[in-house]
């Protein structure tokens, strides 16, 4: 059986040696029953991380580089490495050893058992500060709070899914911005959960600063809910039925006292309200609205610049999208299936016209001749 360990890299120059021992330790445990291939999907970095990628990979031979031309983020690199994998199973980690690659056995386990999506579930140590541990469990339940997929909470880019699983990445899910954690979910099939405890990172910093990681939680709000659309529509409604009762109400003061009430500085606190309502609402129709403008211009997920070390047999065609003429079951895809049924209906159409034009033809042949004036016209008599 193989199994394929795609690892996403960025600014990982100092960690890279000491992960790759590590996890080469737990893939010689487990030799005899598996045979695993290692992918390192690399973003353009700024440090010398490509050159400790290529001594790597010249030294063992299960692992292929797959370098990016740019930065095109994690979960696009996540995408990347799963187009190029054609194991029997694929694991999804960082290589930062806060995904331990202790936990890989717990996930075959589970592989074994039948299960076609393990999700690595990631518990904090009493090291870790409360305040990092109480936003990433407030993440969790708004976006489970706002969306109709239930996402484990302290689920991590860590997870094992299967071939099956994978083909409907590679042919199906071809999202312009891609929340993996709630798409795993979404899809379905068996899925069975794994706890690990996050250990500190051994090298380097985290990547995902604070912009980054309020980015990362609108996408994954705008890819699965629509309750801040609902919800600013709600909100609409209920100011302007306030505003119908007061002026009911100042109708009524004026009818029984006989002036308005004053409120100049309550009018312009009105006023303030509800342009600061309208600019938010506006900014929530534009993050959603940013997203279809991202779909519509269908660019591709991720440009591959040079791949080092072992080939693998699948790859993706000149825009950076899976190919499925490379699969080797070459099953025809659900977009494939429409366009040769409408090829199948158009020709019939045709066929059929020409069936009708010709036996039109052949019946009322003649009758529609003009006649010919340069013959005599016969008189009676």
């Amino acid at each position: 059986m193989t199994i394929d360990i795609i690892l996403p890299v960025y600014d990982e120059e100092e960690g890279l040696p000491i992960f790759h021992t590590a996890l080469s330790g737990v893939m010689a445990s487990l030799s005899q029953c598996y045979t695993f291939r290692i992918l390192y999907v690399l973003d353009r970095c700024r440090d010398n991380s490509l050159a400790v990628l290529k001594d790597i990979a010249t030294r063992d031979p299960r692992v292929t580089v797959l370098h990016l031309s740019r930065r095109f983020g994690h979960q696009m690199s996540l995408i990347a490495g799963l187009d190029h994998s054609d194991g029997d199973a694929s694991i999804l980690m960082d290589c930062d050893l806060q995904h331990p690659p202790e936990i890989i056995p717990k996930l075959l386990q589970k592989f074994e058992q039948g299960f076609d999506v393990v999700q690595a579930i990631r518990t904090y140590d009493s090291g870790v500060h409360p305040v990092k541990q109480w936003t990433s469990r407030l993440f969790y339940k708004i976006q489970n709070w706002l969306s109709p997929i239930d996402i484990p909470v302290g689920a991590a880019d860590f997870r094992l899914i299967s071939r099956k699983v994978r083909s409907v990445f590679q042919s199906s899910i071809r999202e312009q911005n891609q929340f993996l954690r709630g798409l795993v979910q979404w899809v379905g099939f068996r899925q069975a959960t794994v706890e690990f405890v996050s250990p500190p990172r051994v090298t380097g910093a985290t990547k995902y600063r604070v912009l980054r990681l309020f980015t990362f939680s609108v996408t994954g709000i705008t890819s699965f809910s629509k309750v801040p659309l609902r919800s600013a529509a709600v909100v609409g409604f209920v100011i302007s039925a306030l505003s119908v009762l007061y002026g009911l109400f100042a109708i009524t003061v004026y009818a029984t006292v006989g002036h308005l009430p004053p409120g100049y500085t309550s009018l312009i606190v009105a006023v303030s309200f509800m342009g600061g309502l309208e600019l938010t609402v506006l900014g929530i129709q534009g993050e959603y609205l940013a997203a279809v403008f991202d779909e519509v211009k269908r660019r591709p997920l991720y440009i591959v610049d040079e791949v080092f070390g072992r080939t693998t047999r699948l790859r993706t065609d000149s825009n950076g999208r899976f190919d499925p003429r490379t699969r080797e079951d070459k099953e025809p895809s659900d977009q494939g299936l429409y366009r040769q049924g409408l090829r199948q209906i158009r020709a019939e159409r045709n066929s059929f016209q020409r069936d009708a034009a010709r036996r039109y033809q052949s019946r009322f042949r003649g009758h529609n001749r003009k006649p010919d004036r340069s013959a005599p016209i016969a008189h009676r008599r």
